[in-house]
């Protein structure tokens, strides 16, 4: 390798998930699934959005938004996982480990803003029914979109620096498949606990704040829901609200444990990583998508436009 114990390492090894040929060949042809179902989903939840006058509404428009982050997030490690895993020499120098850890944290702290936000925007919806257009105006929703952006950017940058400014100068095999903070901290030649501090104290501002606003508009929402006298009311709000709790769940839940939980063993910190890197950016769109009938029907409408005879999967 390209370093010793004196010089500052120049690229790292990316271990991988796995040694055994067949298994990478395995995980490839998964990974490549998962990926072209991500892209697909995510773009086609984006161009409907777009294109149906229907679904332009906040809600939607924080979901465009949300696509867009997966869809970025997702690019950012498989493709080059993919390449990976194809390859004898699994090597990534140390400019490109920096910006894919950048960019890795930037879209994904930027989906616990806009996951945040978009309970805010259910709140608002649900329990202020009358004042939610002059609430929920579009002005406040390109300002919360760009919070949004801003939160996802500052948070990441602190992390970046604080984990790439430590000297790097003895071992440069990553035990992951792709550049994650936790996993570069083990390789550090110095003491880490001020770094440890600074990520999760940006971990406690980036998931645990929004989770707890979450926590309280949800129990806001609940509690009106209940209250509804109307039962096709109240099924319409706990479809619309159940989406985005199983979304929250899943991205929020794998992220907390590979941040803030106390530290587990390397293989059960690969595969969390797996879920919410690979998996979780391919389910946001189809969870949303298959749940609501208004999107469920932009596409119905945009797929007997442009194929007359339709297929029976639209009926």
């Amino acid at each position: 390798m390209r370093e010793t114990n004196q010089t500052q390492v120049t690229e790292f090894l990316l271990l991988g998930l796995s040694d055994d040929p067949h298994t990478q060949k395995l995980l490839f042809i998964l990974f490549l699934g998962v990926y072209l179902i991500t892209v697909l989903a995510n773009l086609l939840l984006t161009y409907l959005v777009q294109v149906d006058s229907r679904l332009h509404t906040p809600m939607y428009f924080f979901l465009c938004n949300l696509s867009l982050a997966d869809f970025c997030f997702s690019t950012n490690i498989v493709p080059q996982a993919l390449a990976h895993l194809l390859s004898q020499k699994k090597v990534i120098s140390f400019t490109r480990c920096a910006a894919q850890l950048l960019f890795f944290l930037i879209f994904g702290c930027t989906q616990c803003a806009f996951l945040a936000v978009m309970s805010y925007d259910r709140y608002v919806a649900i329990c202020n029914a009358l004042h939610y257009p002059s609430i929920m105006t579009w002005k406040v929703c390109v300002q919360l979109a760009a919070g949004s952006w801003t939160s996802g950017i500052l948070v990441s940058v602190v992390d970046t620096t604080f984990t790439l400014s430590l000297p790097y100068q003895g071992s440069n095999s990553i035990a992951h498949f792709f550049c994650e903070a936790p996993a570069l901290l083990i390789l550090a030649s110095t003491d880490t606990h001020t770094s440890e501090m600074v990520i999760f104290l940006m971990g406690v501002v980036i998931l645990l704040i929004p989770v707890s606003l979450i926590l309280v508009s949800y129990s806001h929402i609940i509690v009106t829901v209940v209250r509804m006298k109307s039962a096709v009311g109240r099924l319409k709000a706990f479809s619309t609200c159940g989406s985005h709790l199983m979304v929250v769940i899943l991205f929020y839940g794998s992220a907390i444990v590979t941040y803030m939980a106390p530290k587990s063993s390397k293989e059960q910190e690969k595969l969390v990583s797996v879920f919410y890197a690979v998996v979780t950016p391919m389910l946001n769109p189809l969870i949303y998508s298959l749940r609501n009938k208004d999107v469920k029907g932009a596409l119905r409408k945009v797929a007997t436009r442009n194929f007359p005879c339709r297929l029976e999967i639209f009926h």
